[in-house]
């Protein structure tokens, strides 16, 4: 398997490419601000073909390259119904504080492709299985993509569902840290601790490190 990520944008937002291998079909896993220009230079590097674009949740440093993204190579964002309608008005996931640094308005367009994801669901996608996981806390349609490593080690697309050592924020609209932990406890603590997690934000970590010194984890029972 061929993880390829680099951080975009003011917000430095991890921005990934997952293939079987050099030369392959990939998936894209969250285009972010200034994207597009990197984008373009880790599929040359690795020859890659993209089939489509993942999209964790969506706010917009995780998806404000989308549009030009997918249109440009004609393929398909997939992203959760609730977090939708924030392709077209990211302005709805962010707080009045950082809406008025933008002045209000920020303009974003769906792409032409627009498909819908599915609890639990495996996507059949670059030669690779996805399952879909939905973890709500953070939006109300955040989810993790996982896959499998040829040795059967899980490679989990967290978003910012889970950092290294950290949770997302929940302050934003439909934010809820309850929903988020039982997310976390639910969905991602009843993994193997060998499973890697590629977060949104940061580096690279995995489930046993965080369920044995993760802060925010350790007043739940459980984990």
């Amino acid at each position: 398997m061929l993880v390829a990520g680099f951080p975009a944008g003011a917000f430095q937002t991890n921005c990934y490419l997952v293939a079987t291998g050099v030369g392959e079909a990939c998936v894209i896993v969250d285009p972010g601000q200034d994207a597009e220009e990197p984008l373009s230079a880790a599929l040359a590097e690795h020859r890659l073909t993209p089939v489509a674009v993942l999209l964790t949740h969506g706010h917009f440093d995780h998806t404000f390259s989308v549009q030009p993204v997918c249109d440009g190579a004609d393929i398909p964002a997939w992203i959760h119904p609730e977090d939708r309608e924030l392709l077209a008005d990211p302005m709805k996931g962010i707080s009045k504080k950082s809406a008025a640094f933008f002045g209000g308005r920020l303009e974003l367009r769906e792409p032409r492709s627009v498909e819908l994801l599915v609890d639990g669901a495996d996507l059949e996608l670059a030669g690779m299985r996805l399952r879909v996981d939905h973890t709500p806390g953070h939006t109300r349609g955040s989810v993790v993509f996982t896959t499998e490593t040829e040795d059967g080690v899980e490679v989990i697309l967290a978003g910012d569902t889970l950092f290294a050592g950290s949770i997302g924020r929940t302050d934003l609209p439909g934010g809820s840290h309850e929903q988020l932990l039982t997310s976390i406890q639910d969905r991602l603590m009843t993994r193997p601790d060998s499973g890697v997690v590629l977060p949104g934000h940061g580096p690279t970590t995995t489930i046993g490190r965080e369920r044995a010194a993760n802060p925010f984890l350790q007043t739940r029972q459980g984990l």
